[in-house]
């Protein structure tokens, strides 16, 4: 609470959570309330081709208009869904990932930590960034071959977002592992895991019910500083042209739009300025939250 970095970050994430998740149903509402509601739901309609492209911003259009007349506002919006949640889903296999890794390394110890960190230390040594565009472009085309050959449209449309849930959480739990296992280290040798040794408790047993409960707290810091390292990596492949593919778009994606549309004759700002802005202040936000809960479950700090 003394933390007032972190509570105005918490707070307008919370915001963003509900204006992100309201205006799809917003719109819906609208759609179904008669011409009034209909053209309501038309004019902010994210995938709604007009001929008023590139408006400025203006009462009508709050952030302006794209290229293809599409509403910049509702654009941001839909977009944050698909950034957030590979974010949120990516920090997700990272956490198991990782902790699992780190928590098994750390518990064996002797040649089995040795060999599992060896492994950390040469994953470490590749660029994570580099992997994942590498997995995209030699394996989606396959697999989207093979779900084309099973007649699953819906799934082949869904491949390159499958393949950022699981390749940007499989390159990001280095840290996670490593924090864990140092954790799990300090803790394997206290006297309540030695008692429940003496009691008969298993290995399984300790590791889940006494070791892992102890180290929830530094887990939840960092899955937090996790999430908007996984976003910006999502905004990287997106802008390059490998992550989100239209009609679907995420800021990462709007970006690229935007930084397409920059001319000598005349400069469409708002394109980028807004998408670049609420990518900013998310991240900023998502960081500063984790640094204030590293700081209140900071056993060290004072109270």
């Amino acid at each position: 609470m003394r933390h007032r970095p972190a509570m105005l970050s918490a707070w307008f994430l919370v915001l963003l959570l509900v204006v992100v998740i309201a205006w799809p149903l917003i719109l819906k509402a609208a759609n179904s309330c008669g011409a009034g509601g209909k053209a309501f739901a038309t004019a902010y309609d994210p995938d709604r081709l007009s001929d008023d492209s590139f408006a400025s911003p203006s009462a009508q259009h709050w952030c302006g208009t794209d290229v293809h007349g599409r509403d910049l506002l509702s654009r941001i919006l839909y977009g944050a869904q698909v950034s957030l949640l590979v974010g949120a889903v990516g920090a997700i296999v990272s956490l198991v990932i990782g902790v699992l890794w780190g928590a098994v390394a750390g518990y064996l110890g002797g040649r089995w930590d040795d060999a599992m960190m060896r492994f950390v230390d040469v994953l470490y040594s590749l660029p994570s960034i580099i992997i994942v565009i590498v997995l995209i472009t030699t394996l989606e085309g396959h697999i989207k071959h093979f779900m084309d050959t099973l007649g699953s449209p819906t799934l082949t449309h869904s491949i390159r977002l499958c393949f950022l849930f699981i390749g940007l959480g499989a390159v990001s739990w280095l840290n996670m592992a490593r924090i864990v296992r140092g954790q799990v280290l300090s803790l394997r040798h206290r006297a309540f895991v030695e008692a429940s040794l003496t009691l008969g408790g298993g290995h399984r047993h300790i590791l889940f019910r006494h070791i892992l409960p102890n180290v929830l707290g530094v887990v939840i810091v960092y899955l937090t500083l996790t999430v908007p390292a996984i976003v910006l990596y999502e905004s990287f492949l997106s802008y390059l042209g490998l992550g989100i593919q239209p009609p679907m778009a995420s800021w990462g994606s709007l970006i690229a739009e935007g930084a397409g549309q920059i001319n000598t004759i005349r400069v469409y700002w708002w394109l980028l300025a807004f998408p670049g802005a609420i990518l900013i202040s998310t991240l900023l936000a998502l960081n500063f939250l984790g640094d204030g809960l590293r700081e209140a479950w900071d056993v060290r700090g004072d109270r």
